[in-house]
């Protein structure tokens, strides 16, 4: 009797889904950072009798140059590479939380924690994926920018309940160095998986029929980053998505990582069952941001971003009705729909800028993540200081879902996407390669 041996043969991913998995593995990180200044409010206030305007200060400048670096590390990536900017981002937040841990004045938390800790976030920010999934993948780009959007809360939802369980029973300066540890253990894999081009190995991107060259080296990078703007800057779509971007921060990292925890504080809830309802809307997050990945791939992704929009404003305006001490239906409805719609609006605005903007997308991209870093760190200096005037975050959620509103205006007047030309940046070598003349 003869037998036959069928031999299955495993064929191994792309390469690029593991450069995907290690740029995700690096957001991650990067996103427990921006959950530290809401469990970190209340020690702060409690040791050295800060106000929470200071530390909401040194919160704003964090934001502010996430936002700010993020462009300039998309050119900086086409300068020198993908793996040493991220090695170098990732050096710089362990050694910036490390130094926050010798603080003894709101000078120092603004300039480590700041200053420092968010020129390291920012280069790790979505442009980072955006530059990733440009180069890397053809296909499936849509998905791949939500799944490395939705990684940024993960991290927050991974770490934010640890962390808060070590400020509770440890101090807050062992939860920064926990994060140090976590940022300096990324490092060996970004070494070894995170190669900045395809044909660097010889091969070609995801979905790619054809093998495209690494391009050569970008000189100039802060030039080039500034012409960009400049060229962007012309056209009428870069000003309704950076509108739309700002208003998106405002109501998402500005006041909710920041001003979440204290206000429901206020209501009586637990810090520690706070955080975790945090920590729960970053589950939904994940869900939220690669379903929006998704839907890009397949919707006009200005409806999309507007729909997003409305239902987060009324979310907005409907949370002082339902914060209480306790954790009831409601606040559990709430935060699941705001998970969902957290980060959705990524995905959208990445393929807007790419439909737009062509090979300059990341870039762009950047200077729009910028002023979403900006309304971010307006709503948490403004959201503290309107608590310490007010003794009330509620006119905050109100007025923040009215611009979320707005926000919806401001995505439908995008125009579709077109052939046509923008004024073009001085070849450094890059220019805004397609745009409209909004």
């Amino acid at each position: 009797m003869h037998v036959t041996t069928v031999r299955l043969k495993w064929k191994s991913p792309h390469r690029a889904w593991w450069v995907a998995a290690v740029t995700a593995l690096a957001i991650v990180v990067a996103g427990a950072f921006s959950t530290a200044p809401g469990i970190l409010q209340n020690p702060l206030r409690q040791e050295f009798t800060w106000s929470r305007g200071s530390i909401g200060l040194a919160s704003s400048l964090n934001m502010v140059l996430y936002g700010l670096t993020a462009p300039y590390a998309a050119a900086l990536m086409d300068r020198f590479g993908i793996r040493r900017v991220v090695l170098a981002a990732l050096g710089a937040v362990a050694v910036g939380a490390v130094l926050t841990t010798t603080v003894h004045a709101a000078w120092q938390f603004t300039l480590y924690w700041g200053f420092l800790v968010g020129l390291g976030t920012g280069s790790l920010s979505m442009t980072l994926g955006t530059t990733v999934t440009q180069r890397w993948f053809v296909h499936r780009r849509g998905l791949v920018t939500g799944v490395l959007s939705a990684g940024s809360v993960l991290g927050q939802m991974v770490f934010l309940p640890a962390l808060s369980w070590t400020v509770d029973h440890h101090g807050w300066r062992p939860a920064l160095v926990s994060l140090a540890l976590a940022a300096l253990a990324v490092t060996p894999l970004v070494a070894l998986t995170l190669h900045d081009h395809p044909a660097g190995l010889g091969r070609r991107p995801y979905g790619s029929k054809v093998f495209v060259p690494r391009p050569a080296p970008v000189p100039g990078a802060a030039r080039r980053t500034v012409a960009v703007l400049r060229a962007a800057a012309r056209t009428g779509p870069f000003w309704l998505l950076a509108g739309a971007f700002a208003i998106c921060g405002a109501s998402t990292n500005g006041i909710m990582w920041t001003h979440f925890a204290p206000a429901a504080h206020d209501h009586g809830m637990p810090v520690t069952t706070a955080s975790s309802l945090l920590a729960a809307i970053g589950v939904f997050n994940v869900v939220g941001t690669v379903l929006s990945g998704w839907l890009t791939d397949r919707v006009d992704a200005r409806r999309l971003l507007a729909v997003c929009f409305v239902l987060r404003g009324l979310l907005l305006a409907g949370l002082p009705l339902i914060m209480t001490a306790t954790v009831g239906p409601p606040m559990m409805a709430f935060v699941v729909l705001f998970g969902l719609l957290d980060l959705a609006t990524v995905p959208p605005v990445v393929a807007l800028c790419r439909a737009f903007y062509g090979e300059d997308a990341a870039l762009v991209f950047g200077w729009a993540g910028a002023a979403h870093q900006v309304g971010a760190a307006l709503a948490s200096f403004l959201g503290g200081a309107a608590r310490d005037a007010l003794g009330s975050y509620g006119p905050v959620w109100l007025v923040l879902g009215a611009a979320c509103a707005a926000a919806a205006v401001l995505s439908l007047v995008v125009p579709p996407a077109g052939p046509a030309t923008a004024p073009a940046a001085p070849k450094a070598p890059a220019s805004v390669a397609t745009a409209c003349r909004g």
